[in-house]
């Protein structure tokens, strides 16, 4: 579902990924893991071209993402290519992005109407589906200030469900909730990777990890450091430096 080829991204003179590689099968769980500033946030973005790669190729289902390939030349696609790309991968953030003047349920209604072209009838009652499977489906018609951060976060996923992706891309999506509130959010998550939804997750949460990913990428200084199972990554890393951030977290 998404192959990475050598991807590198700078910004200016700093080289925030450096030639990362790696392949997340279809209905697969990776985990990203790594300090603050090892490149992981970055790489997701580039996933779905909200970021340009400097370097290297990304691939979604097969297909190039940003670009068209010539030869050896990239050219990067139109936005209202790369936006129609996009459609097909649902991105949470840490901070919710919810539209703050509609209510939870107009909020996983929008994009359904506006770019899928679903009538109003269709969207609406997708819509209730999802915030039934996120816990909130009592919670339709409150906005967000109405709602706690956890809650506004699975409004967050219901309303990426709502574009029926097929990959998710999550980008510490519980970093800015307090403790109690984690757990609602992973939950929903899990009942996703069960369901067989292919994710790719930017984490701190080691126990979620552990649990719940295919695969583990530990990043540092914008490369692949480590990868593998859970139980080689977390249970036994061969890495130094894998092994300097494990102790400092578990």
């Amino acid at each position: 579902m998404v192959s990475a080829r050598a991807v590198g991204k700078s910004y200016g003179a700093l080289r925030v990924l450096n030639g990362v590689s790696l392949e997340v099968a279809r209905g697969e769980v990776a985990c990203l893991i790594g300090p603050s500033g090892s490149g992981k946030s970055t790489f997701l973005r580039c996933v779905n071209h909200l970021e340009q790669i400097d370097s290297g190729r990304l691939y979604v289902d097969g297909e190039l993402m940003g670009y068209r390939e010539r030869g050896d030349k990239l050219y990067e696609l139109s936005p209202k290519q790369a936006a129609k790309q996009r459609r097909d991968i649902g991105m949470v953030f840490q901070h919710f992005n919810l539209f703050p003047h509609r209510t939870a349920l107009e909020n996983v209604i929008e994009a359904p109407i506006l770019v899928a072209g679903k009538s109003r009838a269709d969207a609406t009652r997708q819509a209730r589906e999802l915030l039934d499977l996120v816990g909130l489906g009592d919670r339709a018609d409150h906005y967000p200030a109405q709602l706690s951060g956890g809650q506004q976060q699975r409004v967050a996923i219901a309303r990426a469900l709502a574009m029926e992706p097929k990959l998710m891309l999550f980008d510490e999506p519980t970093s800015a909730l307090d403790p109690e509130l984690v757990g609602d959010v992973l939950a929903v998550m899990r009942r996703l990777a069960d369901a067989g939804m292919t994710m790719l997750v930017v984490t701190h949460e080691m126990g979620f990890a552990r649990e719940v990913a295919d695969q583990v990428v530990f990043m540092d200084g914008g490369v692949v450091v480590e990868q593998g199972t859970p139980a080689q990554v977390l249970g036994d890393p061969q890495h130094d430096r894998t092994q300097e951030f494990l102790a400092k977290l578990l």
